[in-house]
């Protein structure tokens, strides 16, 4: 259905403004950690300066400190354990944070560690212990939540990601997940060991050319799960060409997340506007079964953050938590 707009000139001109910030930010040129990223802001515009009421933006995990001091409303995260963090204060953050959901956008993924059989390694502590000098593919954005689990996950094995370098190996620095580089790469052997999410994108390339993704020990897990982080499975069934289920880390959910003080008239606002504007929502495919969803713990929108007051009333009294 062709997108509806509200009555009224502001909203043409709005969404003139909108097309505009897309054609902007969408440069594929840009980088990720440059100006990619849209802020909304709705407020009165009627008088001599701007007065906002709501402000809203995605971006990086560290937003949420913005958030909590109010320069922002709300923000996106993905995936839903960088929001965890915030809210228990670990990992990336060294306090608590009076984060609270308001709604969580349904995404499935999964973080995986893929390698080239060739190397002949099993585990991650295999190529810590060989020191071997391998190509590796990563995200570019030194900030991305990819790049944030790297460093918490590769110190429990005892080196980090520049040591790669180190040892004689590269790291090859993409965009997005399914970036073409790094496709190329996996296509004619030339990268050893992709590290990434995303993995719709390029995780079946992979494994039509051989890569295998490698099982994190126990132990490794479970510490990554006292920082925030979930254990899960990659399921065979989703992805025939894996030899068996997986056991790796989470990546799904993109919680829209605001303060613990942010109004309850205004956060009930927000769930219902994504109600009325859900047919209009661009959203992923095989994640998204229903509004209802979107307030409720799913594998594609995990919640291990309360949700707001005024967003819980709304799911409340719309029957879809009791």
């Amino acid at each position: 259905m062709a997108e509806q707009l509200p009555r009224g000139a502001q909203f043409q001109r709005s969404k003139m403004l909108w097309e505009i910030a897309l054609g902007i930010a969408g440069d594929p040129s840009i980088k990720y950690y440059e100006d990619r990223d849209v802020s909304i802001v709705i407020g009165n515009g009627s008088g001599e300066a701007f007065t906002p009421a709501l402000r809203m933006a995605p971006g990086s995990p560290a937003l949420a400190h913005a958030v909590a001091k109010g320069d922002l409303d709300l923000a996106f995260v993905n995936p839903s354990a960088m929001l965890t963090q915030a809210y228990r204060g670990t990992g990336l953050y060294t306090q608590p944070l009076p984060v609270r959901v308001v709604a969580s956008y349904p995404s499935w993924d999964r973080v995986v560690a893929a390698v080239q059989p060739r190397l002949g390694v099993t585990s991650l502590a295999e190529v810590a212990e060989r020191r071997m000098p391998v190509r590796v593919s990563v995200r570019e954005d030194a900030t991305h939540s990819t790049r944030v689990l790297l460093d918490q996950l590769l110190p429990l094995y005892g080196f980090t990601l520049a040591d790669f370098e180190a040892w004689g190996g590269s790291l090859q620095l993409n965009g997005p997940p399914g970036d073409s580089r790094r496709l190329d790469g996996i296509r004619d052997g030339t990268i050893d060991i992709v590290f990434d999410e995303g993995i719709p994108t390029w995780l079946d390339t992979a494994l039509e050319h051989g890569m295998k993704p490698l099982q994190l020990e126990d132990e490794i897990l479970a510490k990554m799960e006292a920082i925030g982080w979930r254990t899960v499975v990659l399921p065979k069934d989703r992805y025939p060409l894996l030899d068996a289920d997986v056991r790796t880390i989470d990546y799904s959910g993109w919680p829209l997340y605001t303060r613990a003080s942010f109004p309850d008239e205004m956060a009930y606002k927000v769930c219902a506007a994504i109600a009325e504007r859900a047919e209009f929502i661009r959203w992923e495919e095989r994640s998204f079964t229903g509004i209802e969803q979107i307030g409720t713990e799913t594998d594609a929108t995990p919640l291990d953050v309360p949700l707001h007051p005024g967003a819980e009333r709304w799911y409340r009294e719309h029957g879809f938590i009791k």
